[in-house]
């Protein structure tokens, strides 16, 4: 096929990068999707596995990876809390190592390569809604800090190996995202309400509630990043991706007992240390660059979200 591409996409079992690699088949690619299934799971690209242009390789990129491909996108790292701090180390590690190890393997093939990067890079802010010059405001020793100080050292590398070595590099803030194939054990907000709600169980708010975030449906998210990829050399990040509709953490809880018609109750827990008490991406550069917004609205994806775990939760076994 004409510019057929070949992609590495690293964490591509894993539920952001599942959908990417569904999106880059859909237009014809052929994708190597890598992932050590930490927090990835082989049922996400089970249908992938079918078609001829998609290939697993279960892979650690904590060591390197000797391929040859067209571009990369670094998707690899456990990205809820309780899932990168079960063990913090293995955490900085990909974060670090496996970002060495995938801008070493561009620079050798030549290949423009992709790096998400997160909304958690900004801390606990003190600017509102973040903007991507803000700096940020991170406990470098806390207990999250495997991963917001292992993205913020991801993204120093990706911009030294641009400066040093001229590679054409693409950094990605993402900010709360969510949708289908999202692991139901994760410990994210939207997973463990629905899942909760579903249940029946009572819904756990940490903190008061008062604590806002913003929520971007995955295909919202998709979208942007591979505009992001396939802007000129001279567009690098990093650009905050997101939706800037922000919500209360307790406004979420009461629209997804509504929409699943549950009669949970709620109670709350104590906020865990480091906890951001606000988070809003300012998305002007995306709209200005991309000429991207998100399209779906918090509604309309959590049901689709929460028609996922109801038909996950129904399955035997």
């Amino acid at each position: 096929m004409i510019d057929q591409k070949r992609i590495l996409v690293t964490g591509g079992a894993g539920f952001i990068g599942s959908h990417l690699c569904s999106k880059l088949i859909r237009e014809g690619n052929d994708v190597l999707c890598v992932d050590n299934l930490y927090t990835g799971r082989k049922k996400n690209i089970s249908e992938l596995l079918k078609n001829v242009n998609f290939e697993y390789l279960r892979h650690d990129i904590t060591f390197p990876l000797f391929i040859e491909v067209d571009e990369i996108y670094n998707l690899a790292c456990p990205a809820s809390p309780i899932h990168y701090q079960n063990d913090p180390v293995q955490t900085t590690k990909v974060n670090v190592h496996g970002a060495i190890n995938m801008l070493g393997l561009a620079k050798r093939i030549k290949a423009k390569i992709f790096q998400a990067s997160t909304s958690e890079v900004y801390g606990d802010p003190t600017v509102h809604p973040q903007l991507e010059s803000y700096a940020g405001n991170v406990n470098c020793i806390g207990p999250r800090s495997c991963y917001d100080e292992g993205k913020r050292c991801a993204e120093t590398l990706f911009f030294d190996y641009r400066r040093q070595h001229g590679l054409n590099i693409k950094v990605a803030r993402i900010f709360n995202t969510y949708g289908p194939n999202m692991h139901p054990n994760d410990g994210r907000v939207v997973s463990n309400f629905i899942i909760q709600a579903l249940k029946g169980m009572p819904i756990t708010i940490y903190g008061d509630g008062s604590q806002t975030r913003s929520f971007c449906y995955i295909d919202d998210l998709i979208e942007a990043i591979t505009l992001l990829m396939a802007t000129p050399n001279d567009v690098t990040g990093p650009m905050n991706i997101g939706n800037p509709d922000e919500f209360q953490i307790l406004e979420l809880a009461e629209r997804i007992t509504e929409l699943t018609g549950s009669r949970s109750e709620v109670v709350f827990q104590p906020l865990p240390m480091d906890d951001p008490k606000q988070r809003r991406p300012d998305i002007t550069l995306a709209r200005q660059t991309l000429n991207w917004q998100p399209k779906i609205k918090l509604k309309e994806g959590l049901e689709k979200t929460i028609q996922y775990f109801d038909n996950l939760l129904s399955r035997p076994g």
